[in-house]
């Protein structure tokens, strides 16, 4: 019985099923309604521009350059550095650290053409050769020697230097003027101590310059060369001393080498233990740093 009114039911939907598919369609030859025409959107007013039209003005040409005036006593410019004035103020730190660096740049310069360090330097190679050692000791050892033994030798010089130019500068009593001409006078003094007058004559007759009244009216461009000259001078006379012993052992060896018939063996070899014994028995370093340092009292 449910089956069949389910039957019923079933072919009942199907029935009105194309009804409604018709009713949905518009009838054949009809055209379907057109959707509603959106309304037009009016553009919007132009605002008409005046042009206002003004005077037109040319342009200003450029005004033609002065002559710049001279004064009749002539011109003058002032720089002033803080520490410079006679006020004692004391210099500025930017001053200060550009004087530093340019201590740091002319540093090898003054230490090679005012100090020891030209002889001493010299005389340590010389004994090198002397012993017949080429690169024993090597140039940084020997130059690092020479700089300490200079130090030591011209450790009064630098702390008179100090005193009497650096400090009075950095605490501002004294101009920078002052304090270079008071600070290189100590130097002066040990260089003219250890200069021979001939050498100072030579410099002053090659210069072309007159004859000076006193050392101090002697420049510095005069005084460093005649002082290098001497310290060469110096220091070839010391080597030629320190050669006269090695040279006899050369000589020596070489003979006995002659005598013995053992011509194909260098003297050079044969020679350098004895020359090394003999250094070492007379304390060879010590004579010579006792030497340079003497030479400077």
């Amino acid at each position: 019985m449910q089956r069949f009114i389910a039957m019923i039911f079933v072919g009942f939907v199907l029935a009105l099923a194309p009804a409604a598919t018709a009713a949905a369609d518009p009838p054949p030859g009809v055209a379907p309604a057109a959707a509603p025409a959106a309304a037009p959107v009016a553009a919007p007013a132009m605002v008409p521009r005046v042009a206002v039209a003004g005077p037109l003005r040319a342009p200003t040409p450029p005004a033609p350059p002065s002559a710049p005036t001279v004064k009749s006593s002539g011109g003058s410019i002032n720089f002033n550095i803080n520490g410079t004035n006679q006020d004692g103020s004391k210099p500025a730190s930017s001053l200060v650290i550009v004087l530093g660096l340019t201590l740091l740049s002319v540093a090898p310069a003054v230490l090679l053409l005012t100090t020891s360090f030209t002889k001493v330097f010299m005389v340590l190679g010389i004994t090198r050769n002397a012993l017949g050692l080429s690169s024993m000791p090597p140039n940084q050892v020997i130059a690092g020697l020479a700089l300490f033994i200079s130090l030591f030798i011209m450790s009064p010089v630098l702390s008179a230097v100090n005193a009497q130019g650096v400090q009075p500068y950095l605490k501002g009593t004294k101009t920078q003027s002052q304090a270079f001409s008071d600070g290189v006078r100590p130097l002066r003094e040990f260089m003219f101590t250890t200069t021979r007058p001939d050498d100072v004559a030579l410099l002053i007759k090659v210069s072309g310059q007159q004859q000076p009244s006193t050392k101090d009216d002697i420049a510095l461009t005069t005084l460093v060369p005649a002082f290098v000259l001497s310290e060469l001078r110096a220091a070839f006379i010391i080597g030629f001393v320190i050669f006269i012993p090695f040279l006899i052992i050369d000589m020596v060896v070489s003979a006995s080498l002659m005598s013995l018939g053992m011509m194909m063996l260098p003297p050079v070899t044969v020679a350098l233990p004895f020359k090394l014994l003999l250094f070492v028995l007379v304390n060879g370093w010590g004579l010579i740093i006792t030497a340079l340092v003497a030479s400077y009292k």
